[in-house]
C-alpha cells in the first residue's frame, strides 16, 4: 500500500502539505503517516526546568497530531498513523524512511515566501538524489481550492 509521510508543525504550509497528502491517499487507496517533531528545549542549567519544557513541547506535538488526525478522519475517513519524535528533523525523517519501507512519498510544505524551510531545502537540494522515494513539495501559497484541484 502506498503511504504518504507528512512532516507537520503549526505552520500553514504544513497544513497544506497534510491536506494534499491526505487527499492523495484517499484517492489512491493509500495511507497516511504523520510525523511531528518535538522541539528541543534549549539547555537550562536546572534539569527540572528543562524536563518541564520538554514535556510541554511533547504535549504540544501530541495535541497537534491528534487534532490533525481527527480532522482527516472526519473529512476523508482515513485513520493516519502517527509518530512523534524528538531529534533533528532531517535525521528523524531519514530514520522514518529506513524503518518504514511502505512509505512511497515524502510530502513537505514550502513556506509561501522566503526560505522554503530547512527540510525542503535539504531534501530538494544537494541531497535530493539520495532518497529512496520521491519528495512532493507543496507550495505554501496555494489556496485550499487550488490544492483540492491538484490532489
Amino acid at each position: 500500500m502506498r503511504t504518504y509521510l507528512v512532516v507537520i508543525d503549526e505552520t500553514e504550509e504544513a497544513r497544506l502539505a497534510l491536506r494534499f497528502a491526505a487527499r492523495r491517499a484517499a484517492k489512491t487507496g493509500g495511507s497516511l503517516h504523520i510525523l511531528a517533531l518535538i522541539e528541543r528545549a534549549d539547555f537550562v542549567a536546572w534539569g527540572g526546568v528543562q524536563a518541564t519544557m520538554e514535556a510541554e513541547n511533547r504535549e504540544k506535538a501530541e495535541e497537534l497530531v491528534s487534532t490533525a488526525a481527527g480532522t482527516i478522519f472526519d473529512e476523508l475517513g482515513i485513520q493516519p498513523s502517527i509518530t512523534i519524535r524528538d531529534g533533528e528533523g532531517v535525521e528523524v525523517v531519514r530514520e522514518m524512511l529506513d524503518e518504514h519501507p511502505e512509505i512511497a512519498a515524502l510530502v513537505l510544505g514550502a513556506a509561501a515566501q522566503g526560505n522554503p524551510g530547512p527540510m525542503v531545502a535539504h531534501f530538494t537540494g544537494n541531497n535530493a538524489g539520495t532518497l529512496r522515494c520521491p519528495v512532493m513539495v507543496i507550495p505554501g501559497s496555494l489556496t485550499d481550492e487550488a490544492l483540492d484541484e491538484l490532489s
